[in-house]
């Protein structure tokens, strides 16, 4: 956790005064020399812990998204946030990734008044998630966290007319709304390397 810094849909934490500590010592130690794929390797670690792939899930988005039309680097970001898991995190119906991937593998959520317990399954704009009333879901986790600072621009979270937390989606998301601090390029420099 410390080498890969902040990973917000990990921790939900932001970093405290013993992580910046710790930067700053581990950079006095010594100036060794970081190699471009050392570099390359942290920023695919960091984007597969974060969002909590395996390594044959993101290999399978890097190669959609070299197939899409437009920046491999911005598609595949855009294909991780438009993840179900990725989704309810954002809204702030989650602390975290993997408690969003618990919610949506107990089928606590329903996209489209539809259940669906895969948390990959991939968003589309319009969608509407909803959270069931269950005493396990949204209502009995909602007082154990705060909602985030601030729901990204191409979601909207409401109350719906039953008073079930919902999230609508707006748009696909842009780079702007990613929470994470990543070159993903180099991500994709990676890929290109290995394949």
């Amino acid at each position: 956790m410390r080498r890969l810094r902040n990973l917000p849909g990990l921790t939900g934490k932001n970093p405290g005064p013993n992580l910046e500590e710790f930067q700053v010592a581990s950079d006095q130690l010594g100036s060794r020399k970081i190699s471009q794929f050392c570099l390359r390797l942290e920023a695919k670690q960091r984007l597969r812990i974060n969002y909590g792939l395996t390594e044959r899930q993101l290999i399978k988005y890097v190669r959609i998204a070299r197939k899409t039309k437009g920046s491999t680097g911005q598609v595949l970001l855009q294909l991780l946030e438009m993840r179900l898991d990725t989704i309810i995190f954002q809204l702030g119906l989650a602390p975290t990734i993997p408690n969003a991937r618990q919610l949506v593998s107990h089928r606590h959520i329903l996209v489209n008044n539809c259940i669906v317990d895969r948390p990959s399954y991939r968003c589309k704009s319009g969608d509407t998630i909803t959270v069931q009333n269950r005493t396990t879901s949204y209502n009995a986790t909602r007082s154990e966290f705060t909602q985030r600072d601030k729901v990204p621009d191409h979601l909207t979270l409401f109350l719906s007319n039953t008073g079930h937390p919902t999230g609508l989606i707006n748009h696909m998301a842009n780079r702007e709304s990613v929470g994470l601090d990543i070159n993903e390029l180099l991500v994709v420099e990676y890929y290109s390397r290995k394949a």
